[in-house]
């Protein structure tokens, strides 16, 4: 890993964000409820679309972001969907909902592919009848590249593929964003992009599989965490990162059309770190918990390394990553502890983004 120090800083805007009109999928999930406090920050009337939340606890109940409409609406249902989007009215979509998980969607493919493939057809489709609608930023993964396990991060333009039900889910919901964008919304004056962001950890995601909220609640229970595949490398990013990401994308694209592209977001200088490296750094940060680590053969199959080349977001958008690892892990910790000991869930985010915002 590289100690590298971050320069530059692009915020998101907020004289560009107040008052626009802003239509949220997931917004009930982690992402999307960051997201939510964020754009209200930033002055954006913002209605949502989602499930009702799956985990519990979870950080959409905790923290209360505040929202000019809140729909528990399921993405496949394509009638009901573009009722709320025409009434939504919006200017800017960003799209989050999804299966997100990987062990997930061996145990419900057909569920994975419906809402990922199939959800986002649904939304893009509703956008065709919205002409307020001028920016749409559909949100992947860095898993929709065909994985060679070689030792190079991947490029927008290498080939997308998926071994499990999710990565080929988003690999094919990449090829439904791009038909849509040639076919129909370029036309009309939307600009549709995509966006491919690395692992994403910080406070308040309380999946099932997920590495840092499976230790929180470990260590929190005095139990040892197990982790499966200790050596498999990620792009691994606080949370922040790739959501500051998204909101300067839109605001590019908003400003020149000719932006809408598929977009890498990841760690500084595609920055790639094992299970182990951030177990151990969490381990410290948080001041205990045991680990038993596996041999890498348990469950299904999983990606052993990944890495994204980010020069593309940073040429065409100039939007540069600032913290590095140590940093993402060390805050995601320290949210968790501060959220168990009784500490506001929606402070702790605000102060978050506060941090993240006072950049050089």
């Amino acid at each position: 890993m590289e100690d590298l120090a971050v320069t530059a800083c692009v915020r998101p805007n907020s004289d560009f964000w107040a008052g626009k009109r802003v239509l949220l999928t997931g917004h009930t999930g982690f992402k999307g409820t960051w997201l939510s406090i964020w754009l209200a920050r930033l002055g954006a009337s913002v209605t949502g679309i989602s499930l009702p939340p799956e985990t519990e606890p979870n950080l959409f109940t905790l923290a209360r972001p505040e929202l000019a409409a809140s729909h528990f609406q399921d993405i496949r249902d394509a009638a009901r969907l573009a009722e709320l989007v025409r009434m939504a009215s919006p200017e800017i979509v960003l799209h989050l909902a999804a299966q997100a998980l990987v062990r997930p969607s061996y145990q419900d493919p057909l569920g994975t592919f419906a809402t990922n493939v199939l959800g986002t057809a649904n939304l893009l489709e509703a956008v065709r009848s919205v002409p307020s609608a001028r920016v749409v930023v559909a949100i992947t993964t860095d898993k929709v590249y065909r994985n060679l396990e070689h030792a190079f991060p991947y490029r927008e333009t290498d080939q997308i593929g998926g071994h499990d039900p999710y990565s080929a889910s988003k690999a094919a919901a990449e090829i439904t964003i791009s038909s849509y964008r040639d076919s129909f919304l370029r036309e009309q004056g939307v600009a549709v992009a995509s966006a491919r962001a690395g692992n994403v950890i910080g406070g308040g995601d309380w999946s099932m599989d997920r590495l840092l909220p499976d230790a929180a609640r470990a260590w929190q229970s005095g139990k040892a965490l197990h982790v499966r595949r200790p050596e498999a490398k990620r792009p691994w990013q606080h949370v922040l990162e790739p959501l500051s990401a998204y909101l300067v994308l839109a605001e590019r694209l908003y400003d020149d059309p000719t932006l809408a592209q598929a977009y890498n977001f990841g760690p500084v200088s595609h920055e790639a770190a094992s299970v182990r490296q951030v177990i151990e750094i969490a381990r410290a940060s948080y001041g205990s918990g045991d680990v038993q680590y596996g041999d890498g053969t348990e469950g299904p199959h999983e990606a052993r390394w990944l890495a994204l080349e980010t020069a593309k977001a940073r040429h065409m958008l100039n939007i540069e990553p600032r913290w590095l690892l140590k940093e993402a892990v060390d805050r995601t910790m320290t949210w968790y502890r501060a959220q168990h000991g009784g500490a506001d869930a929606r402070a702790l985010c605000e102060a978050e983004i506060t941090d993240y915002e006072a950049c050089p």
